[in-house]
């Protein structure tokens, strides 16, 4: 168990995110900074996701004085393309239908910043994840749920449905969630 005298802010609008910290049992104050999230032409996904932590931790840097920040970003890749958080529902179909029947890789980074010692730490983790053949009507009928809409990729391998278009995976199961744990973890512990 990390105990730290230090207050651990995430700044994240991820509800899973937040979620994933409590498994820890991380006490931490949430807040949310406003990041494009785009990754830039010929950008390789690990230095996006890490560039893309790093700039959201530098926006919560402004709003925090003392303390521990976290801040942490997904992205999902297929055939050298990223798949961010679709537009719109038709955004949505078309990425899982270029999903469905192919392996993919998901990488998240996180960035820990303490204040008081002006230390970050910035690392990233790749898994590659399996989706077995998908029907249009399954993919109509997720969507429906709305779930799809703020995931980078159109899905998330924790939702109830989503859950059943992922044939298998290599790798950390919580990186696809959004936070590596155990990565994360031991990052941490190097930090307070």
């Amino acid at each position: 168990m990390i105990k730290t005298s230090l207050t651990l802010y995430l700044a994240s609008k991820s509800p899973r995110r937040r979620k994933l910290l409590k498994q820890l049992n991380l006490k931490f104050k949430s807040l949310s900074v406003d990041s494009d999230e785009l990754v830039k032409p010929d950008e390789l996904p690990h230095r996006a996701v890490m560039r893309i932590a790093k700039e959201k931790m530098y926006l919560a840097r402004r709003k925090i004085k003392s303390g521990i920040i976290i801040t942490a970003d997904t992205i999902v890749f297929l055939n050298n393309q990223v798949l961010g958080k679709p537009k719109d529902e038709k955004d949505a179909f078309r990425m899982l239908r270029k999903l469905s029947g192919k392996t993919h890789q998901v990488f998240s980074a996180y960035c820990i910043h303490n204040t008081h010692s002006g230390k970050t730490i910035t690392e990233f983790v790749k898994t590659n994840v399996t989706f077995r053949k998908l029907t249009d009507q399954e993919i109509r009928d997720y969507i429906k749920t709305g779930s799809p809409m703020d995931k980078a990729g159109a899905y998330g391998i924790q939702d109830d449905f989503g859950a059943v278009f992922v044939d298998r995976i290599n790798g950390c199961y919580y990186n696809v969630v959004g936070l590596p744990l155990s990565k994360f973890y031991h990052a941490l512990l190097r930090i307070i």
